[in-house]
């Protein structure tokens, strides 16, 4: 059977980004394993990219399929399932060949990414999940880090706005949101909300300007280089 074309999706007309300049191509994942994605004949039919992000809950297997048949850098962060992991000798261990981005800002591929995984805490003792002020404290560093400006903050959970769940697991993070309110990135990916309430459109924050995108199987967007440190 012959499989979709990924979709691609190039930046909103209006959008707060310079008209002209250098773009990326980024392909974005989340939440699911995209039969797309993962087949033999990956990536035939995907348009060429510059970057993966992946914004959680994603098998560490799926995050090293990705790395081994793109020659592009794999940029990740958790989710709040605990599964990023690959076992080697029957000891979890990291996946091999990506980049981790929780709680720091990498540059890759020109751009500046922000990355915080996990979720806001919704049940005792669950794994991948965070207090109120341990997303306070975690967040307040990271946009330290953010101080010279990010063109994308690549999270799990959502910020709050259109995107959060009506349930309390998939509600939004108040932090995230204060943290696009003070960095003002381009683009902010997340996942976390797969498409339980139906699909979730792309949408712009007006507090941040940023566009948020939900990444739950897989997307292809362009993004600025540099559009979020112009603000």
């Amino acid at each position: 059977m012959t499989q979709p074309a990924a979709p691609f999706l190039p930046a909103p007309t209006g959008a707060a980004s310079p008209e002209h300049g250098p773009r990326r191509r980024v392909l974005v994942v989340a939440d699911h394993v995209h039969p797309f994605v993962y087949r033999e004949g990956f990536p035939q039919g995907l348009p060429g990219v510059d970057l993966v992000l992946a914004a959680g809950d994603l098998p560490g297997s799926y995050l090293e399929f990705l790395a081994s048949k793109l020659p592009v850098p794999v940029v990740y962060v958790h989710g709040n399932h605990e599964n990023e992991y690959v076992v080697e000798n029957d000891v979890r261990v990291p996946p091999r060949g990506v980049v981790p981005a929780h709680g720091r800002v990498v540059e890759v591929a020109g751009l500046r990414i922000a990355g915080w995984g996990g979720v806001p805490r919704y049940r005792a003792g669950g794994k991948g999940q965070y207090g109120v002020r341990e997303a306070r404290w975690g967040l307040g560093r990271l946009a330290w880090q953010a101080r010279r400006g990010v063109d994308v903050l690549l999270t799990h959970a959502p910020p709050e706005g259109p995107h959060a769940g009506s349930d309390y697991a998939h509600r939004g993070c108040a932090e995230i949101s204060r943290f696009m309110s003070r960095r003002h990135p381009h683009l902010v990916v997340h996942g976390h909300i797969h498409e339980y309430e139906g699909k979730k459109l792309d949408y712009t924050d007006e507090a941040s300007g940023a566009r948020v995108v939900n990444a739950y199987g897989y997307q292809v967007l362009e993004v600025p280089v540099g559009a979020g440190r112009s603000r």
